[in-house]
C-alpha cells in the first residue's frame, strides 16, 4: 500500500542531492554535448553504421542511460523532455518515446506548489545549481507512489537531467514508525505528543476559515480514573493495563455515539497514566460538552469484566468549553487541568465546567502565596488596632491587633484574604513574629505615652501551627524583654477549633505562656468544639463569643430577638464566671446588644459600635476616654 492521502504534497527543496544523486552524477558528466534526442534503442532492423572513437562513447553512455535502474530524463532549458530512459517510462506506465517533448513538470508534478515551482525555474535558467522535492505522483493504473525527484545541469550543456527515485517503502515505513510512535501501545490511542499536535492545528484559525461554517469553538473533556492506583497495587500492571484498554474502548464508543468521532483526526487520546482527553473540534457550546461528560461518566462507571475479574471504577472530569481565537493549546490545557482538579477536590466521580471566576481566585490566591513570604521583608504589612470596651463603664480596656496587607496589586487585602494561605505554606510564622512584635512594641509606646493606673493590653491572634512549627514560647519572652512589655498586657488568641484538640506540645506551651503571666483567649467560642468538661483544664483566661450569638440580640424590623441567644449567651457568661474567665462579645453593633449584653453579665464588647480596626494614632485618642457610637467608622 503505497502513500496517504492526507499528506498529498510535501515538497522537500534543497541544493544537494543524496542517495539517489551520486548515479544521476555519473549520467551528468557522461552527457557532455547537445544533442537533438538520445535514441531510446537501436533498431534491430538498421544497420550500424561504424563509429569513430568518440561516436562509440557516446553510444556507451547512450546505452548506459538507458540501461540504468535509475528512472532518469534529460530535460532542455524550456522545460520538455529531451530524451527518457526506460525506467522511467516504467515507473510513469509509460514508454520512452513516449515520453519525449512532453513537459517535465506535468510528469513529476513540479508546478502544484509555488515555491518548488519557482526553484524548478531557477534550475533551467541557470540560477541555481540543484533542487530536490518529494512528490506523490499517480500511475496509470490506479495505485499512487511516493518518490523523490532531483534535477541538476548536465555539464556543459544547458540541459538539466532530471532523476526521479520511488521512495514509497521508505515512505511507508516512515508512516509506521510514526504510528508506533505516536500511539499509546496499551490502549492504540493517540498519546500526548499526537494529541497536542491535533489540538494545535485545531486552534489555528485558518482551519476554520477553511472549512467554512465552522463554529470556531473548541471543547475539551479531561479526565482523570478515581483510585487507578489501588488496582495496580492489589491486582497487579497487567490488570491495570486491560482496564486502561477497556476505559479506552469506552470513551471512543462515547465519542463515536455523540458524533464527534475520529473524521479529521484522533479525538480520544491517552495523555500519559490513567489520564484521557476527548477533543471536540467546532463545538455548539458547554451543553454539547456537559451531555458528552455526563456519557463518558456514566459509561467508565459501569462494570468491567477483566479476565475473571469484575471491576468498579469511577472517572473525575474536567470540562472547558470556548473560542479558539486567542486560545493557545498550553492555557487550553491548563484550564482542564484545573477544572479536573476542581472535580477531584469536589467529591471525584463528577464532572466540573471551567469557571473563569472560580479560576481568577485561584490565580489571585497562586500570586498572593508566591509573594507573601517576600512580603514581610518588604515591609508591606501594617497593623490596625480595634478596641476591647469595658461594657458597664465604656472605656477602652485592651485592643485587638488586625493584620493588614497592602498589597502592589491587589490593593489593602484584611486577614481572610491570606492568613489561610499563610498558614498552608508555613509562612504563618515568620508573619506572626512580625505580628506580635509590632503589636508589643506598639503596646508599650502607649504605655509610656499615656502612663495610667490600668493600661491596654494588646491581643494578638495566634495560630496552631505557630505553636507546632515555632518556639511560640521563647518568641514571646524574647520579644516581651525586647519590648518591655509586661506578660499582663498581652493577650494571645487561638480558635476554638485549635485550642481545645490541644494536647502535647500545644498543651505545654498554653501552660508555660500562661505560668508567665500572658493571658489566654479562646476566639469565636460556641462555633467549634464547644466541649465545656475540657474548658476547665486549659490554660485560658477569656472566652470571646462568637458574633453569630450577638447578632440574635439584635431588633429588625418585623422581628424580635430570640430568647434563647439571650438564655445561651447569658449561661455560658456565669459559666465562665464560675471558672473563673472573663467574657468578649464581638459584633456589637447596636446600643440594645450593648445593653442586653450587659444585663447577662458580658465584661466586654468588640465592634463598629465602638470603632472599626483603626491606626495606632486612633487608639491613642480613645484610651482614658469613652468612644462614641459609631466612633471612626
Amino acid at each position: 500500500m503505497h502513500g496517504h492521502s492526507r499528506t498529498l504534497r510535501e515538497p522537500t527543496v534543497s541544493g544537494t542531492s543524496e542517495g539517489t544523486g551520486s548515479a544521476a552524477d555519473s549520467i551528468r558528466s557522461a552527457i557532455t554535448q547537445r544533442h537533438p534526442a538520445v535514441p531510446v534503442a537501436p533498431s534491430a532492423s538498421a544497420t550500424p553504421a561504424p563509429l569513430s572513437p568518440a561516436g562509440a562513447a557516446r553510444s556507451d553512455y547512450r546505452a548506459a542511460f538507458n540501461a540504468a535502474h535509475l528512472a532518469m530524463a534529460v530535460v532542455d532549458r524550456d522545460g520538455y523532455v529531451v530524451a527518457a530512459n526506460t525506467a522511467l517510462a516504467g515507473l510513469l506506465g509509460s514508454e520512452p518515446h513516449e515520453l519525449a517533448h512532453q513537459c517535465a513538470a506535468d510528469l513529476v508534478d513540479l508546478a502544484s506548489e509555488a515555491r518548488t515551482w519557482a526553484a524548478y525555474q531557477e534550475v533551467l535558467r541557470g540560477r541555481q545549481a540543484r533542487l530536490r522535492c518529494t512528490r506523490r505522483l499517480k500511475h496509470p493504473d490506479g495505485h499512487s507512489l511516493w518518490t523523490e525527484v532531483t534535477l541538476g545541469p548536465v555539464p556543459g550543456t544547458g540541459d538539466v537531467l532530471l532523476s526521479v527515485a520511488d521512495i514509497s517503502d521508505r515512505r511507508d515505513l516512515q508512516a509506521r514508525l510514526r504510528h508506533l510512535q505516536m500511539h499509546d501501545p496499551v490502549t492504540r490511542l493517540p498519546n500526548r505528543a499526537l494529541f497536542f499536535e491535533r489540538l494545535s492545528a485545531a486552534l489555528e484559525a485558518s482551519s476554520y476559515e477553511q472549512h467554512g461554517g465552522g463554529t470556531g469553538r473548541i471543547g475539551l473533556c479531561y479526565l482523570d480514573l478515581d483510585g487507578f492506583k489501588a488496582v495496580n497495587d492489589t491486582l497487579g500492571h497487567r490488570v491495570g493495563d486491560r482496564l486502561l484498554a477497556a476505559v479506552a474502548a469506552r470513551l471512543t464508543q462515547c465519542a463515536d455515539q455523540s458524533g464527534y468521532g475520529r473524521t479529521g483526526g484522533h479525538l480520544v487520546a491517552r495523555l500519559g497514566g490513567d489520564e484521557f482527553a476527548l477533543l471536540v473540534e467546532d463545538s455548539t457550546g458547554t451543553d454539547q460538552l456537559a451531555e458528552l461528560a455526563r456519557s463518558v461518566l456514566a459509561a467508565v462507571q459501569e462494570p468491567f469484566d477483566l479476565a475473571g475479574q469484575r471491576l468498579s471504577v469511577s472517572a473525575s472530569i474536567g470540562v472547558v468549553e470556548r473560542a479558539a481565537a486567542g486560545t493557545s493549546a498550553t492555557g487550553l490545557m491548563q484550564a482542564a487541568d484545573t477544572t479536573l482538579y476542581w472535580a477531584k477536590a469536589d467529591g471525584k466521580a463528577r464532572w466540573t465546567l471551567f469557571d473563569p471566576e472560580r479560576n481568577a481566585h485561584r490565580m489571585t490566591r497562586q500570586a498572593l502565596s508566591s509573594t507573601l513570604r517576600p512580603a514581610v521583608e518588604q515591609g508591606e504589612f501594617e497593623l490596625e488596632y480595634q478596641p476591647l470596651v469595658d461594657l458597664e463603664s465604656g472605656v477602652v480596656r485592651g485592643v485587638e491587633a488586625l493584620v493588614r496587607w497592602n498589597h502592589p496589586q491587589f490593593g489593602t487585602l484584611t486577614p481572610n484574604r491570606f492568613i489561610g494561605i499563610a498558614e498552608e505554606d508555613g509562612s504563618i510564622v515568620q508573619l506572626g513574629q512580625w505580628v506580635l512584635r509590632t503589636a508589643c512594641r506598639q503596646a508599650r509606646r502607649w504605655q509610656i505615652e499615656q502612663p495610667s493606673d490600668s493600661p491596654v493590653f494588646v491581643s494578638v491572634n495566634v495560630a496552631v501551627r505557630q505553636v507546632w512549627d515555632s518556639d511560640l514560647v521563647g518568641d514571646v519572652a524574647e520579644i516581651l524583654a525586647e519590648t518591655g512589655l509586661a506578660p499582663q498586657l498581652l493577650q494571645l488568641e487561638l480558635t476554638e477549633s485549635a485550642v481545645m484538640g490541644s494536647a502535647g506540645r500545644p498543651l505545654q506551651a498554653l501552660q508555660a505562656l500562661s505560668d508567665m503571666g500572658v493571658r489566654i483567649a479562646i476566639d469565636d467560642f460556641g462555633t467549634g468544639y464547644s466541649n465545656l468538661a475540657y474548658l476547665s483544664r486549659l490554660p485560658v483566661s477569656v472566652l470571646k463569643l462568637d458574633g453569630s450569638f450577638v447578632r440574635g440580640f439584635r431588633y429588625e424590623e418585623g422581628t424580635h430577638p430570640n430568647p434563647a441567644d439571650e438564655t445561651i449567651v447569658e449561661a455560658l457568661v456565669q459559666l465562665a464566671h464560675r471558672l473563673g474567665l472573663t467574657v468578649t462579645a464581638e459584633c456589637v453593633e447596636t446600643a440594645g446588644q450593648a445593653a442586653r449584653l450587659r444585663r447577662v453579665g458580658c465584661d466586654t464588647g468588640q465592634g463598629w459600635l465602638y470603632s472599626r480596626a483603626v491606626p495606632p494614632e486612633r487608639i491613642a485618642e480613645m484610651i482614658g476616654s469613652r468612644p462614641g457610637v459609631g466612633d471612626a467608622r
